[in-house]
């Protein structure tokens, strides 16, 4: 089951922002699970869904694809990454020391706000799992983890934070979905919440570490990732990389004999 999702994909025009917009509205596309891992990104259908010009299209790809959430293979242009089990183990592994110190620094940083704003997302968190509406369990967790990035005292946690965190949401709509993960990942979510509270930095970094423990794997299991199916878009993706390089060194100038290259000009690569 796909959360549910408005399938208005318009932005608001404002010269400034039109570029953000644009990447916002598909990176939370992806991270909802409306564009799937591996699925192509056709311009065309892009622009006529979100309502702006090809060129803004473009930028937002390029800024995606910098952040990991897409690939552009030479010939058949971008799709949404896909994460193997070993990439997502070590993106896991990453997140729960990255995490963890921000949840000793929440609870040695905190004021009163924060606490209530944390507070506040641990109650959305409730609600969507009484529902099991996964669109809104995915929203308040990403919430929560926001007001502990915000009030963690290091902004470089916060920076790294944000973009692992847009390359685990390719598998968190899925891994959400596990019986009973809901009910688990709330008692998770409570344990760190005390510990924050009671200002106790160590048991707050070792809460969140523990829970992440075993955690990668699975979640590529269940996202259906690591098949042979996958291993061969992998392949795909391999292949593209390589073509993409040998396509950049040849514009570089001359190879390694010495011969002359040609020159291709950028808006043509």
């Amino acid at each position: 089951m796909v959360p549910k999702m408005s399938d208005d994909l318009q932005v608001v025009r404002q010269a400034a922002t039109l570029r953000r917009q644009v990447e916002d509205k598909l990176r939370g596309a992806i991270a909802s699970g409306r564009f799937q891992p591996g699925q192509r990104l056709v311009e065309r259908e892009l622009c006529e869904l979100i309502g702006v010009g090809r060129t803004s299209i473009r930028e937002a790809l390029r800024q995606l694809e910098a952040e990991g959430l897409v690939l552009t293979i030479p010939h058949r242009g971008p799709a949404v990454s896909t994460i193997t089990s070993a990439e997502a183990g070590e993106l896991y592994a990453v997140r729960a020391l990255l995490e963890g110190d921000a949840g000793k620094g929440f609870a040695r940083h905190h004021d009163g706000a924060q606490l209530l704003a944390l507070q506040n997302s641990i109650a959305l968190i409730k609600r969507a799992a009484e529902q099991t509406d996964q669109g809104l369990m995915l929203e308040a967790k990403t919430a929560f983890y926001q007001v502990l990035m915000d009030g963690c005292g290091n902004r470089f946690i916060k920076q790294f934070l944000m973009t692992i965190h847009n390359r685990v949401n390719l598998l968190r709509v899925k891994s959400m979905m596990e019986p009973g993960r809901s009910v688990h990942s709330l008692a998770e979510i409570n344990e760190i919440y005390e510990a924050v509270a009671a200002r106790d930095g160590d048991r707050a970094r070792g809460r969140v570490q523990q829970s992440y423990q075993g955690r990668g794997g699975n979640s590529i299991a269940d996202a259906g990732f690591g098949t042979r199916a996958d291993t061969k878009h992998r392949e795909k993706e391999k292949d593209g990389r390589r073509l993409s390089d040998q396509t950049k060194t040849a514009a570089t100038g001359r190879s390694r004999e010495g011969s002359p290259t040609t020159i291709v000009a950028p808006d043509r690569l």
